[in-house]
């Protein structure tokens, strides 16, 4: 307990941490705390009875009132915030309330307690204008305080500031917010997270060699440190970050840690303890341990060195930090790792969990406890690293690797690359000790821990109303019957989910245009852009065909490797639903072996470094995927159209001919022949029959992503150009699509681009699509629309019906409203480009989905299809 004195003017207090006000009523707990927190920490048992019953007074609602309390507090608590409960708190019951919920949460307890002379609390009680209470209810908190100090630090209260008058709450003018040992959230790196050393000095020494540090070998310490240079220029040196396990087993484990300590001393690296080191301060510290596992080992190794190392090796584990959350809490280190809600907390549990892990309480056959896969129900942004049970290889699973890879068993000594997540080992020099159970026993699964873990999805994760929040644009809300129905869809027709890694965008038109019997022109796309800030575009010819999602593998082993898709080929071709594009696998599988052979022909594969690609296209023809449509709704429209118009004319020119007033009619009716009969021309240029692989036409015009990478920053023209080289290898079924560039602003660029356009449509192609320069571009206040398109006035006359080009008609379209639809295609362009992030960033599929599944999601608002 720690009496506060009046010279005192600051209150130093954990920064994550539930405070209790304890104290009498009328000692002054409230005007304490707010004049010292902000007025959203502080939990007032008086205000949640307000809440309740409009009468902060109303003691009958005073069990309804604490368990609303309680309530407010845990949410803070989870989200971690320091929390202040403002109560009398005088009563041993109800404070193992709220330390059973500090617990629970893994923050620690501090207790400020308000222990006044009677005297204060009686005349400030009677001064009251709000509420008083009874003078003997004062007498009863007094004599339950008094009581209760002595046992406060016993009832599991870590730190007890006392106040004993008026004069020195009135002195106390500031909180002091203690870091956490665990936060260094400062320190972004970059780091070289090393796995378990288990005393092999030779090996740490050569990783950290080939990391590009250069190592006093013989004096144990680090000379130079490989250095990086930031965005901004800025310069800063690697640091080694330790997961623990230094010590046992190995043949050098005094000069491990020697070279530990004296990294950790200089402010080269950092370290965190594991079980073995924690054991071995144990046995310094005169503890009851036994010498196996490694210890005995240690401890002959001590054997030879001054009692002065000693004391310094007892001195540094017993300092050691059970974790570090670093990089802005994107990173955590811990020995055995951490689960989510125990991330930068401090408690008993999470020292236990950062050494030991989690076990079942079972017992295998190897006579050793079977652990919890932690890591299997992480669902967690950061990313966690750790070690503690060795594994043959680092592997990903739900954003955490194990590095720990059996050196001292024969195996190798890992280090993780951060940010890079790059991989970087060393063999062992030799097995200098047998494990108990085989490293990877009964781990003969061709797929990946994290694509074992992919073949279940956590349906919990998509159902109700969403929250997705992408680096680019803003958050995007999922709402429940959406998901529903994205579900649905995806559950009954779609492509196997393991290669569903991105959907494409819808896309808006332009403005309408107001030129005569036009409905879209080029020159209101230059208008938008221009308004974007926008300098220079990029015009591509639309093709009339379905739009696809093709994924290609350079062979079979990389669809295992990196899709976890066994027996389906070297990829796929899927809908912007998600559904598959060829009903027959052998189509499928020759037309992906023509594009990849194409890629394999044109060096792309070397060229980018990789061995497969996600590309988004537009497959052709129209009617190869949407034969139903236009068997039952646009052929059968014209066919009925034009039969029954025909009739119409002839009697009402046979009318005329006959001398009846017809003609207005007639010519009504003759125009709506010609409509019909400009309908089916339309949608009959965009069928053709399909019965060989040349019959296809893919015009791919986007390189989404590669191995490790996506392509969003490059410039459209460059995609064309690059897609180019691959289209020419076959040209059979690949097509490039011809595009110009276009200067916004230049009237000769844009009349150019305008010309070609209505040459385009005249010829009875679909239009154009107008893009900024580069993929991804955003001003000043958002990402900016990827692409809009310009329909040709026939093209449009299938998607609005043969008579849409009636004046009165046109008219009325001319007031379509595009906000919706536009907002709908910046959001889910945010989606895509988030999930291909994702998926190159090895994220779980878990994650790449909800934005997969939110953007087919969206596809189910109940907005104008024909836009």
């Amino acid at each position: 307990m720690s009496k506060i004195r009046t010279t005192q003017t600051s209150l130093t207090l954990p920064e994550l941490s539930l405070v209790l006000l304890v104290g009498a009523s009328s000692s002054g707990k409230s005007t304490f705390a707010n004049r010292l927190f902000k007025p959203t920490e502080i939990i007032s048992s008086d205000v949640c009875r307000g809440l309740i019953s409009d009468d902060e007074n109303n003691q009958a609602v005073t069990a309804d009132a604490f368990e609303l309390a309680r309530f407010i507090t845990a949410k803070r608590l989870k989200a971690g915030l320091l929390t202040v409960v403002d109560a009398t708190n005088v009563q041993m019951e109800a404070r193992k309330d709220w330390i059973a919920l500090a617990r629970e949460h893994n923050v620690p307890v501090v207790a400020i307690v308000m222990n006044m002379p009677d005297s204060v609390c009686f005349e400030r009680n009677t001064g009251r204008t709000d509420r008083q209470v009874g003078k003997h209810v004062i007498i009863n908190h007094l004599q339950l305080l008094r009581r209760s100090l002595k046992y406060l630090v016993k009832d599991g209260i870590r730190r007890v500031l006392q106040i004993d008058t008026p004069e020195i709450a009135d002195s106390i003018t500031s909180i002091i917010r203690e870091k956490g040992a665990s936060n260094k959230k400062e320190e972004r790196g970059p780091f070289d997270i090393i796995g378990d050393v288990h005393g092999c000095y030779d090996e740490l020494c050569e990783l950290l060699e080939k990391l590009g540090y250069t190592v006093d070998k013989e004096n144990a310490a680090i000379v130079a440190a490989p250095s990086t240079l930031r965005a901004n220029g800025e310069i800063v040196h690697r640091k080694p970050v330790f997961v623990g396990d230094l010590v046992d087993r190995g043949p050098a484990s005094p000069q491990v840690l020697r070279l530990v300590m004296n990294i950790v001393k200089n402010g080269q690296g950092l370290a965190v303890p594991g079980n073995h080191d924690a054991k071995l301060v144990k046995y310094l510290n005169g503890r009851d341990v036994q010498l196996r596992h490694g210890l005995e080992k240690t401890v002959e190794q001590l054997s030879t060195e001054s009692d002065e190392f000693k004391a310094e090796v007892k001195a540094f584990i017993d300092d050691m930090t059970s974790h570090y959350v670093l990089d802005d809490g994107k990173l955590v280190v811990a020995h055995a790792g951490l689960r989510e809600n125990m991330h930068g907390r401090s408690s008993g549990a999470v020292r236990e969990f950062c050494l030991y892990g989690e076990t079942t309480g079972e017992i295998d056959e190897f006579g050793l406890p079977v652990r919890y896969n932690w890591a299997q129900e992480y669902k967690g942004r950061t990313t966690v690293v750790y070690g503690h049970t060795p594994v043959p290889a680092a592997q990903w699973l739900n954003n955490t690797i194990d590095i720990d890879t059996g050196c001292v068993f024969g195996g190798s000594l890992t280090a993780l690359r951060y940010p890079e997540k790059e991989i970087i080992s060393v063999p062992a020099k030799e097995q200098y000790a047998v494990p108990s159970r085989p490293i990877g026993f009964k781990e003969n699964n061709s797929l990946t821990p994290q694509q074992q873990a992919d073949e279940v999805l956590d349906i919990n994760d998509f159902m109700g109303k969403n929250y997705l929040m992408p680096r680019y644009g803003h958050t995007v809300t999922i709402r429940e019957e959406n998901s529903i129905a994205a579900l649905e869809v995806m559950s009954r027709f779609g492509v196997n989910p393991k290669w569903m890694i991105y959907l494409p965008p819808t896309m808006s038109p332009a403005e309408t245009s107001k030129l005569e019997g036009l409905l879209e022109h080029p020159a209101e796309g230059f208008r938008f852009y221009e308004s974007q800030g926008v300098k220079q575009v990029i015009c591509e010819e639309k093709h009339m065909g379905s739009r696809a999602v093709v994924i290609v593998c350079k062979d079979e082993g990389t669809a295992v490797k990196r899709f976890g898709v066994k027996g389906e080929g070297k990829g796929i071709v899927y809908t912007r639903t998600g559904r598959a594009f060829f009903n027959e696998e052998a189509i499928e599988q020759a037309f992906i072996d023509r594009v990849n052979n194409a890629l394999i022909a044109s060096g792309f594969y070397e060229k980018f470094d990789t061995d497969w690609v996600c590309l988004d296209a537009e497959l052709m023809p129209w009617s190869a995927k949407a034969q139903s449509l236009l068997k039952y709704q646009y052929a059968a429209t014209g066919a009925a159209a034009s039969s029954a118009l025909m009739d119409v004319v002839a009697a009402l020119k046979q009318s005329v001919a006959n001398g009846s007033p017809a003609q207005a009619l007639h010519d009504m009716y003759a125009t709506k022949l010609e409509q019909s009969h400009k309908f089916q021309t339309a949608y009959r240029q965009y069928c053709w029959p399909v019965n060989s692989l040349e019959d296809y036409k893919l015009a791919p015009f986007h390189i989404l992503a590669t191995e490790g990478k996506t392509y969003f920053d490059q410039t459209n023209e460059w995609h064309m150009n690059t897609i180019k080289d691959v289209c020419a290898e076959d040209t059979s079924i690949l097509l490039a699509t011809p595009y110009k560039v276009v200067n916004i602003g230049d009237a000769a660029s844009e009349q150019a681009a305008i010309d070609w356009w209505t040459s385009l449509t005249a010829a009875g192609g679909e239009g154009m699509v107008i893009k900024p320069e580069t993929f991804l571009t955003r001003n000043d206040k958002d990402i900016i629309q990827p692409a809009v398109k310009i329909r040709g006035s026939e093209y449009l006359r299938i998607i609005y019906g043969p008579e849409y080009d009636t004046p009165v008609n046109l008219e009325r379209l001319r007031l379509r409203k595009l906000n919706q639809k536009r907002s709908l295609a910046l959001r889910e362009y945010a989606l895509g480009l988030e999930s291909l992030h994702l998926f190159t960033e090895q994220a779980p599929l878990q994650q790449v989905h909800k934005c997969v599944f939110g953007i087919l999601a969206l596809e189910s608002e109940p907005i104008d299809p024909r836009l």
